[in-house]
C-alpha cells in the first residue's frame, strides 16, 4: 500500500479509469457481436424481393456505422490504441462488404 497521498490518489483514479475502460471495451465487443450475428443470420436467408434486400443492406450499413462510431470514440478517449481500432474496423468491413474489397 502506498504511503504518499498523491500515490493513494493515483491508485483510486487508476481503479476508476480501469472500470470505465473495461465497460466501454465490453460495449464495443457486444456491438461487434450483434453486427456479426446480423451478418451470419441474414447471409443464410435467401431474399425473395429486391425491397427486402435493400432493407437488409440499410440495416447492415447502420449497424456497421454504429460499431465504427463506438470504436472511434474509444480511440478519442484513449481507451484503445489507434492501430487496434484500424484493425478492428478493417476486419469488420471485410466481413460486412465482402464484394467491395
Amino acid at each position: 500500500m502506498a504511503n504518499i497521498k498523491s500515490s493513494k490518489k493515483r491508485i483510486k483514479i487508476n481503479k476508476r479509469n480501469r472500470i470505465q475502460n473495461n465497460s466501454y471495451k465490453s460495449l464495443i465487443k457486444s456491438h461487434e457481436k450483434k453486427h456479426l450475428n446480423l451478418i451470419k443470420t441474414t447471409s443464410e436467408q435467401a431474399f425473395n424481393l429486391e425491397e427486402e434486400k435493400s432493407n437488409y443492406q440499410a440495416l447492415l450499413r447502420t449497424s456497421f456505422s454504429l460499431v465504427v462510431s463506438q470504436i472511434d470514440k474509444a480511440v478519442k478517449k484513449k481507451i484503445i490504441h489507434k492501430n487496434t481500432a484500424i484493425r478492428k474496423k478493417t476486419n469488420l468491413f471485410k466481413k460486412t462488404f465482402p464484394t467491395l474489397k
